[in-house]
């Protein structure tokens, strides 16, 4: 199952660490995650508390301790696709929270959200079509949905993780609406071409 995930963190520093998890199962299910910071995660940057929001003291108050978040994860989300929409950042805080959790780096691995957009899309788009043409249709749908939904990010992790999903569902929309648009004018035309036969 596809599930769409974001990261706030305590900066974007070397030394930062996330601060709030929360994800999007592919089929509608979510949770979300105040982290409360290992004893070793000291980094703070009260720009990013400016633009998420959280403080340090809330976290040790109402976080939850970063090993259990950790482990609810490896639960939860081993064996799924994982996406983000910054993978790199996302990655990062995933791997921190993981590695302070005693578990691998790499036990959970994030992906672009673009490669599950662009995936679904074509997935619609290609039966009994030219690949090319199925790619570069799901290309055009994925950057059309994309631009038609922009909005600027909220900083809390599940509201951005849910926006990831719901682009992502209206990206098959459109897929599933050009498909069944291109089969009726196949079929026209089929219709047609056989009339002349």
């Amino acid at each position: 199952m596809r599930v769409f995930l974001d990261f706030e963190a305590s900066s974007l520093a070397t030394d930062s660490y996330p601060i709030e998890v929360g994800w999007v199962m592919e089929d509608g299910s979510s949770e979300e995650h105040l982290i409360r910071p290992a004893p070793a995660w000291t980094d703070w940057d009260p720009q990013a508390e400016a633009i998420h929001g959280l403080t340090r003291e809330v976290l040790v108050a109402r976080g939850e301790p970063h090993g259990e978040v950790a482990g609810r994860m490896m639960r939860v989300l081993a064996g799924h696709e994982l996406f983000a929409s910054a993978p790199s950042w996302d990655g990062k805080w995933l791997s921190v929270l993981l590695r302070a959790a005693g578990y691998p780096r790499h036990a959970l691995r994030l992906r672009d959200t673009e490669v599950a957009d662009m995936a679904a899309a074509e997935e619609i788009l290609s039966p009994g079509r030219d690949p090319t043409e199925a790619a570069a249709e799901a290309a055009q749908i994925t950057h059309t949905v994309r631009e038609r939904l922009a909005s600027p990010p909220v900083h809390r992790a599940l509201p951005d993780a849910r926006w990831e999903f719901e682009a992502w569902q209206e990206i098959r929309r459109v897929a599933w609406s050009a498909r069944d648009a291109s089969v009726l004018s196949g079929s026209s035309s089929l219709l047609s071409g056989n009339a002349s036969e």
